[in-house]
């Protein structure tokens, strides 16, 4: 028996948001999202989205791969939003089933994450050094600490650009991050990125609230700027600019410590993922580079 009729889509849609925003400490952008899939769904069934059955939410799903031409990984997503919606509904006695349970998600293509190789990263890495030695401005010297932090410690670039100032002590080789679901965890800093952020913390206000403050609404530097000088300093350094993000040294921090032999637990804490199986895509890609040094260098194989 379904009860979903007490509340209107847009009632159960705002409760739920309201749920993961003060119980999980759900991000603005994943607010976001998940309103946008279930606004959309609701005027899809005609406001009757509480109150779907199995049937209701696989004619849905075809009708956005086949009408709409959506990505599989797309209709996946949006599948896991109605997922975690009716669960809510179900937990919440809003209603009595969830007919998600019968749904299988569509089956995207896996695609393993881009990375850099050692040297491309490493030079990029001097290429930033380079610039705040040749002009040792508050803009270059930013950009250093930035960088180093980025590749040397794996952050998010949402955790990078609103790092508080007081999250690196000096003196002490790692960093509090409070990451996705406010959940803390404990990054290790190494002596390059301690030189590089002791260096730019003379430039910070001591009654700052962030590390990289910005005169910007936000009152640090935003995900778009850092994205902007990431590849600036890669086209400077003769890389692709295409080939690199903030994303991408993240993805290079994880490989590379994989392929030098990090403990797959250990990575998973350090990127602050919440389950193991969205790291363990990183070990296809670490796979990949040791089978092509194996290929390239056995003389079996050169055979």
């Amino acid at each position: 028996m379904i009860q979903a009729h007490r509340y209107s889509d847009a009632e159960a849609i705002g409760l739920f948001l309201d749920m993961l925003q003060n119980e999980r400490g759900a991000a603005r952008n994943t607010l976001n999202a998940y309103g946008h899939v279930l606004r959309l769904s609701s005027g899809e069934l005609v406001g009757r989205l509480t109150q779907a059955s199995p049937s209701d939410l696989r004619d849905l799903l075809k009708r956005w791969v086949s009408r709409d031409q959506i990505a599989r990984t797309t209709a996946a997503m949006r599948l896991s939003a109605m997922r975690q919606f009716f669960a809510y509904l179900v937990s919440d006695k809003i209603r009595d089933t969830d007919p998600t349970l019968s749904l299988l998600s569509p089956q995207p293509a896996q695609r393993l994450p881009k990375t850099l190789s050692y040297d491309a990263a490493f030079t990029i890495l001097e290429a930033a050094h380079a610039r705040a030695t040749a002009d040792p401005s508050v803009a270059n010297i930013r950009l250093m600490a930035l960088v180093e932090l980025l590749y040397g410690s794996g952050l998010r670039a949402s955790e990078l650009v609103a790092l508080p100032r007081h999250a690196i002590t000096p003196g002490r080789g790692y960093a509090t991050i409070t990451g996705k679901g406010n959940k803390d965890r404990l990054i290790p800093v190494n002596d390059r990125a301690l030189a590089a952020i002791e260096a730019w913390s003379h430039h910070v206000a001591k009654d700052n609230r962030y590390l990289f403050p910005s005169r910007g609404a936000l009152g640090h530097v935003t995900r778009v700027r850092l994205f902007q000088l990431i590849k600036n300093l890669a086209l400077e350094a003769g890389i692709d600019p295409a080939t690199v993000s903030p994303h991408v040294l993240r993805h290079a921090f994880a490989t590379h410590l994989l392929e030098g032999g990090a403990d797959l637990r250990v990575v998973q804490k350090l990127l602050g993922h919440a389950d193991i199986t969205t790291t363990q895509i990183y070990t296809h890609v670490a796979t990949e580079h040791l089978n092509k040094a194996v290929f390239e260098n056995h003389p079996l194989a050169k055979k």
